[in-house]
Protein backbone atom coordinates (compact mmCIF):
# COMPACT_ATOMS: atom_id res chain seq x y z
CA UNK A 1 0.00 0.00 0.00
CA UNK A 2 2.80 2.44 0.96
CA UNK A 3 4.61 1.75 -2.20
CA UNK A 4 1.54 2.67 -4.63
CA UNK A 5 1.40 5.66 -2.58
CA UNK A 6 4.93 6.65 -2.74
CA UNK A 7 4.86 5.88 -6.68
CA UNK A 8 2.07 7.79 -7.34
CA UNK A 9 3.13 11.01 -5.26
CA UNK A 10 6.35 10.30 -7.42
CA UNK A 11 4.59 10.34 -10.81
CA UNK A 12 2.76 13.38 -9.64
CA UNK A 13 5.47 15.37 -8.81
CA UNK A 14 7.57 15.23 -12.15
CA UNK A 15 7.21 17.20 -15.24
CA UNK A 16 10.44 17.30 -17.75
CA UNK A 17 12.34 15.35 -15.25
CA UNK A 18 11.66 18.37 -12.84
CA UNK A 19 10.40 18.10 -9.14
CA UNK A 20 7.15 20.02 -8.65
CA UNK A 21 8.01 22.95 -7.32
CA UNK A 22 10.55 23.75 -9.85
CA UNK A 23 7.97 23.62 -12.34
CA UNK A 24 5.74 25.64 -10.32
CA UNK A 25 8.50 28.38 -10.08
CA UNK A 26 8.75 28.09 -13.75
CA UNK A 27 5.05 29.03 -14.28
CA UNK A 28 5.08 31.87 -12.31
CA UNK A 29 8.38 33.23 -14.04
CA UNK A 30 7.07 32.33 -17.33
CA UNK A 31 3.81 34.41 -16.32
CA UNK A 32 5.74 37.43 -14.76
CA UNK A 33 7.40 37.47 -17.94
CA UNK A 34 5.02 37.57 -19.77
CA UNK A 35 3.32 40.17 -17.78
CA UNK A 36 6.73 42.57 -18.18
CA UNK A 37 6.28 42.03 -22.32
CA UNK A 38 2.44 42.43 -22.72
CA UNK A 39 3.20 45.84 -20.06
CA UNK A 40 5.81 47.00 -22.40
CA UNK A 41 3.45 46.56 -25.95
CA UNK A 42 0.17 48.00 -23.61
CA UNK A 43 2.94 51.19 -23.10
CA UNK A 44 4.13 51.50 -26.15
CA UNK A 45 0.61 51.53 -28.08
CA UNK A 46 0.26 54.27 -25.46
CA UNK A 47 2.71 56.72 -26.15
CA UNK A 48 3.85 56.10 -22.30
CA UNK A 49 7.81 55.76 -23.13
CA UNK A 50 7.81 59.22 -24.95
CA UNK A 51 9.24 62.35 -22.88
CA UNK A 52 5.63 63.64 -22.84
CA UNK A 53 3.77 60.70 -22.05
CA UNK A 54 6.21 59.46 -19.41
CA UNK A 55 6.08 62.70 -17.65
CA UNK A 56 2.49 62.53 -17.65
CA UNK A 57 2.02 59.19 -15.84
CA UNK A 58 5.10 60.37 -13.32
CA UNK A 59 3.02 63.51 -12.39
CA UNK A 60 -0.47 62.03 -11.99
CA UNK A 61 1.31 59.31 -9.49
CA UNK A 62 2.65 62.97 -7.92
CA UNK A 63 -0.52 64.53 -7.29
CA UNK A 64 -2.68 61.50 -6.39
CA UNK A 65 -1.01 58.77 -4.67
CA UNK A 66 -0.51 58.69 -0.99
CA UNK A 67 3.42 57.64 -1.33
CA UNK A 68 5.63 59.24 0.61
CA UNK A 69 7.29 62.69 0.37
CA UNK A 70 10.75 61.59 -0.26
CA UNK A 71 9.40 59.33 -2.89
CA UNK A 72 7.79 61.88 -4.67
CA UNK A 73 11.04 63.69 -5.13
CA UNK A 74 12.48 60.66 -7.06
CA UNK A 75 9.42 60.70 -8.75
CA UNK A 76 9.82 64.76 -9.57
CA UNK A 77 13.31 63.61 -10.39
CA UNK A 78 12.37 61.22 -12.94
CA UNK A 79 9.12 63.18 -14.43
CA UNK A 80 11.99 66.49 -15.32
CA UNK A 81 14.44 63.60 -16.77
CA UNK A 82 11.90 61.48 -18.49
CA UNK A 83 13.71 62.04 -21.92
CA UNK A 84 16.29 59.92 -20.41
CA UNK A 85 14.24 57.84 -18.50
CA UNK A 86 11.52 56.54 -20.34
CA UNK A 87 13.53 55.06 -22.77
CA UNK A 88 15.26 53.25 -19.94
CA UNK A 89 12.55 51.81 -18.44
CA UNK A 90 11.04 50.38 -21.66
CA UNK A 91 14.47 48.73 -22.31
CA UNK A 92 14.48 47.32 -18.80
CA UNK A 93 10.39 46.23 -19.14
CA UNK A 94 11.33 44.37 -22.70
CA UNK A 95 14.66 43.05 -21.22
CA UNK A 96 13.27 41.72 -18.03
CA UNK A 97 10.16 39.97 -20.04
CA UNK A 98 12.51 38.46 -22.21
CA UNK A 99 14.48 36.94 -19.86
CA UNK A 100 12.55 35.76 -17.83
CA UNK A 101 10.57 33.90 -20.44
CA UNK A 102 13.95 32.19 -21.20
CA UNK A 103 15.05 31.59 -18.12
CA UNK A 104 18.28 33.24 -18.46
CA UNK A 105 20.37 35.06 -15.66
CA UNK A 106 16.90 34.46 -13.90
CA UNK A 107 17.55 35.37 -10.43
CA UNK A 108 19.21 38.56 -10.98
CA UNK A 109 16.71 39.37 -13.52
CA UNK A 110 14.25 38.62 -11.33
CA UNK A 111 15.79 40.94 -8.55
CA UNK A 112 15.81 43.87 -10.51
CA UNK A 113 11.44 42.87 -11.30
CA UNK A 114 10.79 42.79 -7.46
CA UNK A 115 12.82 46.13 -7.16
CA UNK A 116 10.70 47.63 -9.96
CA UNK A 117 7.13 46.24 -8.89
CA UNK A 118 7.84 47.48 -5.39
CA UNK A 119 8.78 50.55 -6.26
CA UNK A 120 5.77 50.82 -9.00
CA UNK A 121 3.96 49.88 -6.07
CA UNK A 122 5.15 52.40 -3.87
CA UNK A 123 4.42 54.74 -6.39
CA UNK A 124 0.64 53.87 -6.56
CA UNK A 125 -0.70 53.65 -3.16
CA UNK A 126 -4.04 55.04 -2.66
CA UNK A 127 -4.70 55.56 -6.69
CA UNK A 128 -4.92 51.41 -7.51
CA UNK A 129 -6.26 48.41 -5.59
CA UNK A 130 -3.26 47.38 -3.40
CA UNK A 131 -2.75 43.77 -3.71
CA UNK A 132 -2.73 44.63 -8.03
CA UNK A 133 0.93 44.94 -8.31
CA UNK A 134 1.49 43.46 -4.54
CA UNK A 135 1.22 39.66 -5.80
CA UNK A 136 3.51 39.63 -8.48
CA UNK A 137 6.12 41.77 -6.33
CA UNK A 138 6.06 38.99 -3.94
CA UNK A 139 6.57 36.30 -6.99
CA UNK A 140 9.51 38.09 -8.43
CA UNK A 141 10.65 37.83 -5.05
CA UNK A 142 9.90 34.24 -4.95
CA UNK A 143 11.60 33.71 -8.56
CA UNK A 144 14.73 35.30 -7.05
CA UNK A 145 14.94 33.12 -3.76
CA UNK A 146 13.31 29.43 -6.08
CA UNK A 147 16.07 29.51 -8.56
CA UNK A 148 13.21 29.78 -11.15
CA UNK A 149 15.13 29.24 -14.44
CA UNK A 150 16.87 25.72 -13.83
CA UNK A 151 13.31 24.46 -14.97
CA UNK A 152 12.58 24.92 -18.64
CA UNK A 153 15.33 28.16 -18.75
CA UNK A 154 18.35 28.60 -20.49
CA UNK A 155 19.90 28.58 -16.47
CA UNK A 156 19.59 25.09 -16.70
CA UNK A 157 21.85 24.56 -19.30
CA UNK A 158 24.69 27.17 -17.40
CA UNK A 159 24.28 25.17 -13.93
CA UNK A 160 25.16 22.17 -15.85
CA UNK A 161 28.80 23.61 -15.93
CA UNK A 162 28.74 25.87 -12.92
CA UNK A 163 25.77 24.69 -10.47
CA UNK A 164 27.26 26.68 -7.36
CA UNK A 165 26.78 30.26 -9.41
CA UNK A 166 24.42 32.57 -8.06
CA UNK A 167 23.30 33.98 -11.41
CA UNK A 168 21.17 30.92 -11.89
Amino acid sequence: MATNATQAQNTAVSFAGHPAAANGMAIVRLIVGAMFVSVFFENLGKGAYTPAGYAGVINFYIKNSHSPAAWKLVLGFMSSHAAMVAPGQAMMEISVGILLVIGLITRPVALVAFLFLGSLWVTELGTSWIWELLVPVVASLGLVVGRAGRAWGVDALLARRHPSSLWW
